[in-house]
C-alpha cells in the first residue's frame, strides 16, 4: 500500500519574489583575473555542488584552482527542486535508505559504495546546516518529504529551489577562502597527461583568448551531465559532457554510459524550455491524469506516479504511444488539485511563479508534462576516494560512476552524492608530487584566418549542434533497439570525421603542451566554446549509442525495445576504456595505478 504522507499545515512565504527560471542564474561579482597562475596545488573543473563543496574540503593550505566555463551557481545543480535524501528520522535508517537505493538501481549498485552514501549522509547534512544551508523545517525539526521508490519520508529541501539554496551557500563559502581561486568563463579543453608517467598533471585552458597549459598536483573533474547530447533534457546549456569527454580522449576508464535516466515530468509547452516538474509534487500528492482525466499511471506499476523514474518515464511514453499522434508535441497532465493549496503555496512557490509565467495556474489546472533526459547513471569510473585509473586525476558528482546508483539513480540521491563524496577529498595526499617550479615559456602559436571561412566553419558547427542531440534523442532516448542505434552510430562517425577535418580542429588538435596558443577570430569566446562543446557532445553521443547498442537487454534506464527484459547475464558494468568495450562483475574493484 502506498505510505500516505503526514498532513502539515505551513505558514506561507511571501510571494513576490520573481520566479527562478533555468536561463536566469544568481550573479555573483568576481574580479577578473587578468594573470592566472601558471600551476595550482589542485584544479578543480566545475563550479556545481560538487566542485564548490570539493575546493571547501580541500586542505586549506591547498592553492586551488576552480573552474568553471559560465559562473559559479549556473549549473545543474543550481536547478535540482526536489532535495537531497538522508536517514535522519527516528523512524528511518540508512539501512533503510540503502536498500531503497538498491533496490533501484536495478542490480547494478556497488554495495560498498551505497552503504558509504547512507552512513555518511546525516554527517554531511549536519556539515552543510553548519555551512548556512537554510533547509525547510516544521518547528525546529528539519522538513522531510517523501518522493518515489523512498519508503520513508527522507528529503530535505528548501521550498522547490533546494540545488540554488545549496549552491547559493556553498558559493558564498568558496568566495570567503583566501586559497580558492576563481576562474570563470574558462574552458578546460584537455588533460595534461605527462608521457613518462601517466600521470594528469594539469590541463590545457582557454580563457581570455589564450590556450595556456595549467599545471596541478591533482584535477578534479567535476563537470556535471551530458544532458544536452539530447534534444529533450532538463539540463543547462552547460551540460554538455565535458569531464567524461576530456576523461576519455586521455585514456581514462569509464562506465555505464548506457543508462540515462529520464526525468517523468518536465514542463511541455510549446516556446517554453524543459522546466522539471520536481518528483516531490507527486510525492506531496498530486495526480498523473490522461485527456480523459484517468490516473493511466496504476496501469503499468502497483505504485503508480511514485514508481521509479525509469518506470513512470516509460508509462507516459508508452501511454502517449497507445493514445496520441504526434508523440514530439504529445503529453499527459500532471495535476496538482488534490494537494492543498497552502502546501502548493508554501512547497513549491518557484513552480507556481514558473508555471504561472507559462499561463498555467496549478491551483485550477493540470500541467502538460512529458519525459525529458534528466541524470546520467553513468560517467568517470572512480572509488570511494575518487580515484580513477589515470593517477592524479580525480571525478565527483554526476561526472563520477562510483556505483551508488546502478542502473537508475534514486531520487535526491544526486544532491547527497555530490557532498559525500566530495568530502573525501579533504584526504587528498600529494604526498611525492612534485611540480617543476616554472612552465616553460614558449612561442605563441597563432592561428588567422579568412573571415568568410571561419563563418562558413561556424556554421557547419552551428547545424551539429542542431543535428545531433536530435538524432541521439531519437535513437538513444527512452526506447532503443539495434537498427535505429546501428544507423547513429555511423551518422555520428560521418560527423566526427567532418569536425575533424574543419581547419580550427586541424589547428587545436595539433596542440601539444606545454605550447600556449592564440586565436584570431571573431567573437572568439563564443565560437571557441561552440567548437570544444560540438567535440565533446559527439563524442559522448558515439559512446552513449555504442553503449546502448552494446548491452543487449532492459535494466534500469536503459530499455531496449528488442531485448525488453532483464538479463542475469547482464548483470555487470558496462566497461569502456580507448575504443574497447567489455563487461565487468558489479563487485570488480577499479583499477587503479
Amino acid at each position: 500500500m502506498r505510505r500516505r504522507q503526514r498532513e502539515v499545515v505551513f505558514p506561507l512565504p511571501p510571494s513576490s519574489s520573481p520566479p527562478f527560471f533555468p536561463y536566469s542564474p544568481l550573479a555573483f561579482t568576481l574580479p577578473q583575473n587578468i594573470n592566472t597562475p601558471s600551476q595550482f596545488d589542485v584544479l578543480v573543473v566545475g563550479a556545481g555542488a560538487a566542485g564548490l563543496y570539493t575546493a571547501l574540503c580541500l586542505p586549506e593550505h591547498l592553492q586551488v584552482g576552480l573552474i568553471t566555463k559560465e559562473t559559479v551557481s549556473l549549473s545543474a545543480s543550481d536547478w535540482a527542486q526536489g532535495g537531497i535524501a538522508a536517514a535522519i528520522a527516528p523512524e528511518d535508517s540508512p539501512a533503510l535508505h540503502i536498500e531503497d537505493t538498491i533496490r533501484a538501481g536495478a542490480g547494478l549498485c556497488d554495495v560498498a559504495a551505497v552503504e558509504f552514501l547512507a552512513q555518511q549522509a546525516p554527517s554531511c547534512i549536519k556539515s552543510l546546516v553548519n555551512l548556512g544551508v537554510a533547509f525547510d523545517r516544521h518547528g525546529q525539526a528539519l522538513a522531510l518529504t517523501l518522493e518515489a521508490a523512498h519508503s520513508r519520508n527522507r528529503v530535505l529541501h528548501a521550498a522547490d529551489t533546494t540545488g540554488r539554496e545549496v549552491t547559493t551557500t556553498l558559493t558564498a563559502q568558496v568566495l570567503r577562502r583566501q586559497n580558492i581561486q576563481v576562474i570563470q568563463q574558462a574552458l578546460a579543453l584537455s588533460l595534461w597527461i605527462e608521457p613518462a608517467s601517466d600521470r594528469c598533471q594539469g590541463i590545457s585552458l582557454f580563457y581570455q583568448g589564450q590556450i595556456t597549459w595549467v599545471k596541478a598536483g591533482a584535477v578534479v573533474l567535476a563537470t556535471g551531465g551530458g544532458g544536452q547530447v539530447f534534444a529533450q533534457t532538463t539540463n543547462p546549456a552547460v551540460s554538455t559532457g565535458d569531464g567524461v569527454a576530456i576523461a576519455y580522449r586521455a585514456g581514462a576508464i569509464l562506465r555505464d554510459l548506457e543508462f540515462i535516466q529520464f526525468h517523468p515530468t518536465a514542463l511541455t509547452k510549446p516556446g517554453a524550455d524543459r522546466f522539471l516538474i520536481s518528483e516531490a509534487v507527486r510525492g506531496e500528492g498530486a495526480h498523473l491524469i490522461d485527456d480523459e482525466g484517468r490516473r493511466f499511471a496504476f496501469d503499468y506499476h502497483p505504485a503508480g506516479e511514485l514508481a521509479p523514474r525509469d518506470v513512470v518515464s516509460r508509462a507516459i511514453f508508452s501511454h502517449l504511444q497507445r493514445t496520441s499522434t504526434d508523440l514530439a508535441k504529445a503529453t499527459v497532465w500532471l495535476d496538482m488539485r488534490s494537494i492543498p493549496a497552502e502546501k502548493i503555496r508554501y512547497r513549491f512557490p518557484n513552480i507556481i511563479k514558473v508555471c504561472q509565467y507559462w499561463g498555467i495556474d496549478v491551483f485550477n489546472e493540470p500541467i502538460p508534462v512529458a519525459p525529458a533526459a534528466h541524470y546520467w547513471m553513468g560517467g568517470i569510473a572512480a572509488d570511494l576516494m575518487n580515484h580513477t585509473n589515470i593517477p592524479g586525476l580525480y571525478a565527483v558528482g554526476e561526472t563520477a560512476s562510483t556505483g551508488v546508483h546502478g542502473a537508475n539513480r534514486l531520487a535526491s540521491n544526486s544532491l547527497l552524492e555530490c557532498i559525500v563524496f566530495s568530502a573525501q577529498m579533504a584526504n587528498i595526499d600529494l604526498t611525492g608530487v612534485e611540480l617543476q617550479p616554472e612552465v616553460p615559456v614558449l612561442p605563441v602559436r597563432k592561428l588567422q584566418t579568412d573571415v568568410d571561412d571561419w563563418y562558413t566553419q561556424q556554421i557547419q558547427l552551428e547545424a551539429l549542434r542542431q543535428k545531433l542531440p536530435r538524432l541521439v534523442w531519437e535513437n538513444a532516448g527512452i526506447c532503443r533497439e539495434q537498427s535505429g542505434l546501428e544507423t547513429a552510430i555511423a551518422t555520428i562517425t560521418s560527423w566526427q570525421q567532418d569536425f575533424a577535418a574543419l581547419p580550427l580542429s586541424q589547428f587545436l588538435l595539433t596542440l601539444s603542451p606545454p605550447q600556449p596558443a592564440s586565436l584570431d577570430l571573431p567573437d572568439v569566446e563564443r565560437q571557441l566554446r561552440l567548437w570544444a562543446e560540438t567535440r565533446n557532445l559527439l563524442d559522448i553521443a558515439y559512446l552513449i549509442l555504442k553503449s546502448a547498442a552494446f548491452r543487449t537487454e532492459s535494466r534500469g534506464g536503459h530499455y531496449r525495445l528488442d531485448y525488453p527484459q532483464p538479463n542475469p547475464d547482464w548483470q555487470a558494468h558496462t566497461i569502456i576504456q580507448n575504443h574497447h568495450w567489455w563487461k565487468s562483475a558489479v563487485l570488480e574493484n577499479l583499477p587503479v595505478k
